[in-house]
């Protein structure tokens, strides 16, 4: 079925089309839907689509050459992901996991060079993606190479409120199920590890858990912390 650009006109990615480049667009778009917990597509599978995440949220995840999984990035809705097409690579680098329940527009990857070409906006927003997504890789290395585990953690934390903050009486919720474990896999550190800082920062206000829950209580606190000068070590 037709997708309707009246229902996709708000992202940003199209927001700067003419209406006969988005048109052409999405004549070849296939919607998804992926309940939590299911694979969008698997490291190492040939990568046959290209996506948009028009609603809910995923996790990229690889596994190392020494068996460790990671979480590499978390997905928004209005981000592109899945185009290993753009990056030369015939197949995806990681595996993408719905983090929530999610919807998303799907493209055979074969048809990339041809909507680069003819749409000039898209070229510059898979760019964008990719410098994105090269600055965020270099801040992890940074900040795993000099930075002690819980500025890490906290400077995370805060990633999540920019971009998956919901804001509530009592402060803000990061508004898909995210596990302390999922924070230790994006940060380089152990599950103990992140539990006895979350622990810590419970009492001191900072944060209520849950499972597979997190509230911010204090921002401007939880800040002050990610920018301190204090280092331990992990």
């Amino acid at each position: 079925m037709k997708v309707d650009r009246s229902l996709v006109r708000h992202v940003p990615l199209f927001d700067k089309m003419a209406d006969d480049q988005l048109d052409r667009l999405l004549a070849h778009a296939v919607s998804r839907r992926a309940p939590q917990g299911s694979q969008v597509f698997k490291q190492g599978q040939p990568a046959r689509s290209f996506y948009l995440l028009l609603h809910g949220h995923l996790k990229v995840m690889q596994v190392t050459s020494d068996g460790q999984q990671i979480i590499v990035r978390v997905v928004h809705p209005g981000d592109l992901f899945g185009f290993a097409i753009a990056l030369q690579r015939s197949d995806y680098p990681g595996t993408a996991v719905a983090a929530a329940d999610s919807v998303m527009l799907a493209w055979p990857s074969d048809l990339w060079p041809s909507f680069v070409e003819h749409i000039p906006s898209l070229a510059v927003s898979a760019m964008q993606t990719v410098g994105q997504r090269l600055e965020e890789a270099h801040t992890r290395i940074r900040e795993m190479s000099t930075e002690e585990v819980e500025r890490r953690v906290a400077h995370t934390v805060l990633r999540l409120v920019d971009k998956a903050g919901l804001h509530e009486k009592r402060g803000i919720r990061i508004n898909f199920p995210i596990s302390r474990q999922d924070i230790a896999e994006m940060t380089g550190t152990t599950l103990h590890t992140v539990s006895r800082i979350f622990s810590a920062w419970e009492a001191k206000g900072l944060v209520e858990g849950g499972r597979q829950k997190l509230l911010v209580l204090d921002v401007v606190g939880l800040a002050a912390l990610a920018d301190s000068t204090r280092r331990e070590t992990d």
